[in-house]
């Protein structure tokens, strides 16, 4: 079921920074068009940092009518408190989504033993399929591979994004925690994980080019590993470059010079330097000529 790309989609806002809920169904749209296997709601691309409780829920929510069961759901539902990352994924399950994303506890750097029951806490009452996020970039907490192996045990955790560049510790994971499946959290380590028994990618670039994501996976899969790394490699710079600066912010105005109109951001979130707005802009265009 959870496999192949799924987009770490944008929220989209208006020029009041309000939640646009039409572009979010256009999107939608957009995407399962595309050939896009899955959608991510409430992630880090979906600024969920600053949406209200309210507009959490109803931009999960609204996806979740959106999409109509045609490709499944996930929702970001994390938080460093642990009780409160319950409450969102109970709420998120009523909507019925498919999967519930919970990133590792961030700030609050947990002991070891913490980590373990701040995500067995929350999938002992659900019963939404879990997939833990690991990014130890954003959260400077690294999952130990031993804490990992004691979370796969549990029947409600299925998954993990691996959203770094260490080769070694995919290996390990693929290795020591195989009933796991694994997706990459980054657009340039696809192959690689793939290559080590990942499933598939949350994925940034997607946003902009969802079928050449799509097709990165499913060409592996069927075997056509050169075709997929011929994409692997054209992309790679605009993979690199849509972090310039802080995520979302280059995914967003490239979709905004794409035609897509997401509109901007909330603070502490804002515009990119005119400098490396350019830089990315020119291999965009590269790419679509």
């Amino acid at each position: 079921m959870f496999s192949g790309s799924i987009v770490a989609l944008v929220t989209p806002f208006n020029d009041d920074e309000t939640v646009n809920y039409n572009k979010i169904s256009e999107l939608v749209e957009w995407h399962i068009a595309n050939g896009t296997n899955g959608i991510l709601a409430c992630g880090t691309t979906g600024e969920n940092a600053t949406l209200s409780d309210e507009e959490h829920l109803e931009v999960i929510n609204h996806i979740v009518k959106a999409v109509n069961h045609r490709v499944p759901v996930v929702a970001g539902t994390g938080s460093n408190d642990t009780k409160y990352s319950l409450h969102l994924s109970q709420e998120a399950e009523k909507y019925g989504v498919d999967a519930l994303l919970l990133i590792t506890p961030y700030y609050l750097k947990t002991s070891d033993e913490g980590l373990y029951r701040h995500f067995a806490y929350v999938a002992d009452r659900v019963k939404t399929p879990i997939i833990l996020y690991n990014v130890p970039s954003r959260t400077t907490v690294n999952i130990p591979i031993e804490i990992l192996k004691r979370l796969s045990g549990h029947k409600n955790i299925i998954a993990i994004k691996e959203a770094h560049t260490e080769t070694e510790r995919i290996l390990q994971v693929a290795h020591q925690c195989p009933r796991l499946k694994m997706f990459s959290g980054n657009d340039s380590q696809i192959l690689p994980v793939l290559s080590l028994g990942g499933v598939g990618v949350i994925s940034v670039v997607a946003n902009i080019f969802p079928k050449v994501i799509s097709d990165i996976c499913r060409l592996y899969r069927e075997g056509s590993v050169a075709e997929a790394t011929a994409l692997q490699v054209k992309y790679a710079k605009i993979m690199d470059l849509l972090f310039i600066e802080p995520n979302p912010i280059p995914v967003k105005e490239a979709m905004n010079e794409m035609g897509l109109n997401v509109g901007g951001f909330r603070l502490p979130l804002c515009a990119m330097g005119v400098e490396n707005r350019e830089i990315m802009l020119a291999e965009l265009r590269v790419l679509r000529s």
